[in-house]
């Protein structure tokens, strides 16, 4: 394993890693087995990602694993993953909760199914004291929808004059958002060879690198996490400023 590198003018590890989960039913194919197959290898590959946030001082890691969109998906496909993802929360939660994680979730929830929404449930409340990093997943989650639902929140706000338009600013906007209580990532990982951000997180993603590789997740191991790593440290985040004016600062 590579070490940290201490240098802040190279940047330091992140504190929050955001990823898109993509190309597990490519992974499949490619060894002509059934998408879900790909799903259940792809499962490994986030208890790999914990483990090696967990291990690196990362404190915030949020996975992409359902979006908005993903309801389009034939049924027995969206069916299959609803109870990969139940089997998942049986299987990790324990180790999660021993390990101090924090598990959370952003997304529209109510479109889950009843017997995934009781396993949440659970485990938010097991592990809502853990503190030494959080696990958010996005579930039934759309960035579009979060934006929306936001400006709603502030608009009822300034109806109701609990508001006025002068206090609405970048701090009150992202306290309505699913993330409230989480830093915006440093970092995007993409896996599977596509290069867009796909609905997630268009706010909070405003200041984060972006890293995108054409592995496919089941793939992804802790190799392929210090590769996205060093690449982000060897990039210069300036938010506006000049070079000169970020090496004064360091």
């Amino acid at each position: 394993m590579l070490s940290p590198n201490s240098d802040q003018s190279t940047n330091a590890l992140p504190t929050h890693v955001a990823i898109i989960m993509d190309g597990n039913g490519r992974w499949a194919k490619k060894r002509f087995m059934p998408r879900l197959e790909g799903h259940r290898q792809g499962a490994k590959s986030v208890r790999r990602a914990v483990e090696f946030c967990r291990s690196n001082g990362i404190k915030f890691l949020t996975l992409y694993a359902f979006s908005t969109e993903n309801w389009q998906r034939p049924e027995s496909e969206v069916s299959g993953l609803m109870k990969l993802l139940s089997q998942f929360i049986d299987s990790e939660i324990d180790e999660i909760h021993k390990n101090d994680i924090r598990f959370n979730i952003i997304g529209q929830t109510k479109r889950l199914p009843a017997f995934v929404k009781n396993k949440i449930e659970a485990a938010l409340a097991k592990t809502s004291k853990n503190r030494t990093m959080v696990l958010t997943v996005a579930l039934s989650y759309g960035g579009r929808q979060e934006i929306i639902s936001a400006a709603l929140k502030v608009h009822e706000a300034l109806l109701s004059g609990s508001m006025k338009n002068e206090d609405v600013n970048d701090s009150v906007f992202s306290s309505c958002l699913n993330t409230a209580n989480l830093p915006d990532p440093d970092l995007l990982i993409r896996t599977g060879g596509e290069i867009r951000i796909s609905n997630f997180l268009l706010w909070q993603l405003a200041y984060a690198e972006l890293y995108f590789t054409d592995q496919l997740w089941p793939d992804f191991d802790e190799n392929s996490f210090w590769k996205a790593i060093e690449e982000f440290r060897s990039r210069q985040r300036r938010y506006g400023k000049i070079s000169e004016q970020i090496q004064s600062q360091s």
